[in-house]
């Protein structure tokens, strides 16, 4: 029988319901909680997770967990779980660590005893008395002390998923990409309506809207962590990858606009869509927020204004966010969504919000304003 792991995705608070349900979607039952979501799988599974996941962070084997309240725990601990499962003799791994609300509360001191009980277990499994060179493939651990409680993960993804590799350039306060496409995943939006950003920055919503619409994995144009160690099988890479290829989507006509008041965010915008082969998807021109008109009577809006954190652009941010309700209260059949870090946003927007999420982006606690559409007059 396929062995089977214990793994967990890691997320920005406030998405962890987000992801939860993008894992369910994927197949796997889930157990939600703050800044991650476990689950099982196979090394395929593994695979498909990281290809897949549009707003996780990483995903992680957790090796093992354990109580511990002395230094002597610890490292018996540690001692005891199957790392020759993991690492080669050779393997390079450095140990990154964690602690809260714990008696072993010095990480540093933590992460040195958690590596001596690694290189111990290693010497007597590979039957090495000499110093472990840490030639070979490279493995991320990290332990992490919660409550006393220890657990002990290697990473499988490397650089954190939301680097997808199509953005080329970026502007001033950029959303990450796997932030974009959970703002876009929290709407209801469907790809046979109009999409729009009216402004859009570099691009970033609108190209994972077009990579939700035509059901492309973010991570299909980079590799993985997992697919550098010795233990994972090879041949799994091309199947995977081929397995998603089949799953996109390329006839669906999609709708989606992007618009800035910048001339040179709207070429950066272009560049970071053609680098992500999805120029043909998306329309992105330069205009104002405030002068944006659809032809269409139905879509979904999705903005994320400037927040204007200091005086002068909370100002200016604020005149934008009136210039937006004006426009928008003459859209009663668009569902619009809104982000900003301005707390007294719907006064000055002119309207409540339906629903509002809290949300962080990066150390930025951040609202997420709905503004759901009237559902359509039958004729």
């Amino acid at each position: 029988m396929e062995k089977k792991y214990r793994l967990m995705a890691t997320v920005a608070a406030g998405l962890e319901s987000v992801l939860g349900q993008e894992l369910k979607d994927l197949g796997f039952d889930v157990q939600v909680e703050n800044y991650r979501v476990f689950f099982e799988g196979t090394q395929a599974d593994i695979l498909r997770a990281n290809l897949w996941l549009r707003t996780a962070d990483r995903v992680k084997i957790v090796i093992g967990s354990f109580h511990a309240e002395t230094f002597d725990e610890l490292f018996e601990g540690i001692k005891a779980l199957p790392m020759e499962d993991y690492l080669n003799y050779d393997s390079e791994f450095p140990v990154a660590g964690r602690s809260q609300k714990s008696a072993l509360h010095s990480v540093p001191d933590v992460q040195s005893i958690t590596k001596k009980a690694i290189v111990s277990r290693l010497q007597e499994a590979f039957h090495v008395r000499t110093r472990l060179p840490e030639t070979g493939f490279f493995a991320q651990l990290e332990v992490m002390v919660t409550k006393d409680e220890v657990m002990l993960t290697l990473d499988t993804t490397g650089p954190s998923l939301f680097k997808r590799g199509y953005r080329v350039e970026k502007g001033p306060a950029p959303l990450k990409e796997n932030f974009a496409a959970a703002l876009v995943l929290l709407t209801n939006w469907k790809k046979d309506l109009p999409f729009v950003d009216p402004t859009c920055g570099s691009g970033t919503i609108p190209i994972e809207a077009a990579l939700i619409g035509r059901n492309l994995a973010p991570g299909l144009t980079r590799d993985f962590d997992i697919e550098k160690m010795d233990w994972f099988d090879h041949s799994l890479s091309d199947t995977i990858r081929d397995e998603a290829e089949d799953q996109a989507d390329y006839d669906t006509p999609l709708n989606i606009r992007g618009y800035d008041i910048d001339p040179k965010m709207v070429k950066i915008a272009q560049e970071n869509a053609k680098h992500a082969g999805l120029s043909q998807d998306i329309t992105f021109e330069a205009l104002a927020a405030g002068d944006w008109q659809p032809e269409e009577e139905r879509g979904v809006l999705v903005a994320n204004p400037p927040y204007g954190q200091r005086l002068g652009e909370l100002e200016e941010a604020e005149g934008l966010y009136k210039q937006m309700g004006a426009v928008y209260s003459r859209l009663p059949y668009w569902s619009k969504y809104i982000l900003t870090s301005d707390l007294s946003f719907e006064k000055v927007f002119g309207q409540k919000a339906t629903k509002k999420r809290k949300l962080f982006n990066g150390q930025l606690r951040v609202d997420y304003f709905q503004f759901w559409a009237k559902k359509a007059e039958k004729k």
